[in-house]
C-alpha cells in the first residue's frame, strides 16, 4: 500500500509540471500607408511637399514663419523653423550642426549626409539619430543667401529606440521628400 501511495504522488508530481518551451521571437509589426505628398505654402520665403497623412499648425513660438507638421497617427510631430539670412549664415550653420549633437548623451548613433540640389538651390544636412535619443531625426536646408531652414522631428512618448523605429523611419523619408521639394519664394 505505501509502494501505491509513493507511486501514485510521484505520477502527480511529475504529469503537473508544464513543459517549458521558448516564446517566439516577435517584432512589432506596425503598417502605414503609402505616403503621398502634397506642396504646402504657409505663406512664407519656402514653400515644399508633406505627406497628406500630415497637418500643418502654426508655431507654439510666436513667429509666422515657424510651423508644426503634425502625425497624430504616429504621435509625433515635425517643427520647422525659418530665419532669414543676413550676414549670420556661418552661427546658422554653426547651431544648425550643434542641435543634432545635444542628444550624443542618449544616442548611439547620429549620422550626418550632406543634401545638395543645385536646381532649387538648396544645400543642407540631413542628421539621423538613432538611439533612445528624443529626436530620431534633423535637418537644415538653406539657399545660403537668404534663406536658412530647419527641422527636427519629436515623439510624444518616452524616447525607446525600439518601440518608435518604425515611426521614425517612416517620418525619416517624409523630411527626406520635404528637403527635397523645399523651393525659395523671393
Amino acid at each position: 500500500m505505501r509502494y501505491l501511495v509513493v507511486i501514485i504522488s510521484l505520477l502527480c508530481f511529475w504529469s503537473c509540471q508544464e513543459e517549458m518551451q521558448p516564446k517566439p521571437k516577435a517584432f512589432l509589426a506596425l503598417e502605414y500607408s503609402k505616403a503621398e505628398y502634397k506642396k504646402v505654402d504657409v505663406g512664407c520665403a519656402y514653400t515644399f511637399e508633406i505627406n497628406t497623412m500630415a497637418k500643418v499648425k502654426p508655431s507654439r513660438v510666436n513667429n509666422p514663419c515657424w510651423v508644426d507638421i503634425e502625425y497624430p497617427e504616429l504621435n509625433g510631430t515635425l517643427f520647422i523653423t525659418y530665419q532669414e539670412v543676413n550676414g549670420n549664415l556661418d552661427t546658422l550653420l554653426r547651431d544648425g550642426q550643434k542641435l543634432p549633437l545635444q542628444h550624443t548623451k542618449k544616442a548611439d548613433v547620429i549620422e550626418g549626409d550632406q543634401y545638395l540640389n543645385p536646381s532649387h538651390n538648396t544645400y543642407g544636412m540631413f542628421y539621423e539619430v538613432e538611439g533612445n535619443a528624443a529626436s530620431q531625426a534633423q535637418f537644415y536646408v538653406t539657399d545660403s543667401i537668404n534663406h536658412f531652414l530647419t527641422g527636427a522631428i519629436y515623439f510624444r512618448a518616452t524616447p525607446n529606440f525600439d518601440s518608435i523605429y518604425p515611426a521614425a523611419a517612416y517620418l525619416k523619408n517624409d523630411i527626406k521628400q520635404l528637403m527635397e521639394t523645399v523651393e525659395w519664394q523671393d
